[in-house]
């Protein structure tokens, strides 16, 4: 059966209830994106040139006879659609093409698509098991489900298409994207980050990258059952913060830092002023009093831009009670660093980094990025008095997302910080018939000399959060 006959009969018994008209482009419908889905991955790369060759035709076409009126702000979106809506009619009846009910539902789903939406990609930001889209070239879309890449059949109708895309998802949040600023970084309304870089830095089309954001956004329960961390190393780490200790979460791309950080911030008492400043806006507060900020990139004149350093320079005038940075990439890891210093306990932010020692070296790279030229002793005591724990994350070879050190920072000895792992993952559990790591993050039986700070605020660890346990007796 072909798709356009699934999508078909999907829409005759209950998605087409309005009288025939074309389903809207940003449907949610449970039953059509099943079927969708279960459509596009059997017919992946055997779509029918001939309706492809049509839709292209009536896209270009919808573009020349709409142009302007796709950006004109005064256009309600229901107005919009209806104009879109009428404009595919009559180009469809001048093609005067020998197309099914079901070819032409889908060609004007497609096209509606194209044109309200983000074209061929709208499935795919529907689509729950989809966590990231990578469409490197008009021809060419690979996602990530279940941690893996997959190459997806779908694809734009040329590069002109793909840019236009781009054009549309940049503008919705006030930036641009041209041949004097070819790089942008951006958010989706629904808040996924968004990257793209167009010609002249890119070969073979624009690339995009889309990293989606949940609408439910994960919780502690759903990363315990992830098995990112247990329910032991979640206890703790909530002690961890809601004992105010500052805590960097450190990983590579992709290893889920910026989620880790939201289930950290969920810790927050309700009663604590909290400011969280990000490039795009990903975290998830629920807290009542959350102030967010964001940055912002130069105009066109090269004039405005408001970095991540300016904002945590701000933040510290708006009296919080803690500091959120999304990440620290360059200078402001100095401020952040005297934010964490002056009275600002319980700070959180998250740093590009391979392991727990990695990440002090990192911090000190980028605080001497901050342009002051600093003894790297001073540096360090900074960092040994500023920073209690770093949570490391990686992504495995098995595509999971896991929690793999959670380490104190315990102080200077001479010119060096020492650390000590409080948890560890344990690697030597194997790897099951699948490929996946059985693994999981044990105790290293050393209690942290911050248990003492803690306990002072009334926040007990007992001798059984530390107690080492063996594999044999964790499953049992």
């Amino acid at each position: 059966m072909s798709l356009y006959k699934r999508l078909h009969e999907v829409q005759q018994d209950g998605s087409d209830a309005d009288g025939g008209k074309p389903p809207s482009s940003t449907s949610g419908s449970g039953g059509l994106l099943a079927a969708t889905k279960a459509a596009r991955t059997g017919l992946a790369g055997r779509r029918d040139p001939v309706l492809d060759e049509l839709r292209h035709r009536i896209h270009h076409s919808l573009i020349d006879e709409l142009g302007p009126i796709l950006y004109d702000s005064r256009l309600s979106e229901e107005d919009l659609r209806k104009k879109v809506h009428e404009q595919l009619i009559a180009a469809l009846a001048q093609e005067r093409a020998p197309l099914s009910a079901a070819d032409k539902a889908q060609l004007i789903q497609d096209v509606s698509d194209d044109i309200l939406g983000y074209g061929p990609i709208d499935p795919l930001l529907r689509d729950d098991d989809v966590s990231e889209i990578m469409c490197n070239g008009p021809d060419s879309v690979y996602v990530e489900r279940n941690g893996r890449l997959v190459k997806d059949p779908v694809t734009f109708v040329d590069e002109a298409h793909l840019r236009r895309i781009i054009d549309k998802i940049v503008g919705q949040v006030g930036r641009r994207i041209d041949e004097s600023s070819p790089m942008c970084d951006a958010r989706l309304p629904d808040g996924s980050r968004v990257n793209a870089i167009i010609s002249p830095l890119t070969i073979g089309g624009p690339f995009l990258t889309i990293r989606k954001f949940k609408a439910d956004p994960l919780q502690v329960d759903d990363l315990i059952r992830f098995g990112t961390f247990d329910a032991n190393a979640a206890r703790f780490l909530q002690a961890c913060v809601v004992g105010r200790l500052n805590v960097v979460v450190a990983g590579g791309t992709g290893t889920g830092k910026t989620t880790t950080l939201n289930v950290l911030s969920s810790f927050i008492p309700d009663g604590e002023r909290v400011v969280t400043v990000e490039d795009a806006k990903e975290l998830q507060l629920h807290q009542h009093h959350v102030l967010c900020m964001e940055t912002r990139p130069p105009n066109i004149e090269g004039r405005g831009q408001v970095t991540i350093r300016d904002l945590v320079k701000n933040s510290l005038r708006m009296r919080p009670d803690r500091i959120v940075v999304g990440e620290c990439r360059a200078g402001e890891a100095l401020d952040m660093l005297q934010a964490m210093n002056t009275g600002h306990d319980g700070s959180l932010t998250t740093v590009h980094a391979n392991t727990p020692r990695d990440t002090l070296s990192r911090l000190e790279t980028l605080t001497l990025m901050a342009g002051f030229d600093l003894p790297v002793r001073a540096i360090r005591e900074q960092m040994a008095s500023a920073v209690d724990v770093i949570i490391q994350i990686a992504r495995l070879r098995d595509g999971s997302r896991r929690i793999t050190h959670i380490t104190e920072v315990q102080g200077m000895e001479g010119d060096v910080i020492t650390l000590q792992d409080i948890f560890l993952f344990d690697y030597s559990a194997g790897i099951d018939d699948e490929g996946r790591y059985r693994g999981v993050l044990r105790p290293t039986g050393i209690r942290p000399k911050f248990a003492e700070k803690l306990n002072s605020q009334g926040i007990k660890l007992g001798p059984e959060t530390f107690a080492p346990t063996n594999a044999g007796e964790a499953e049992a």
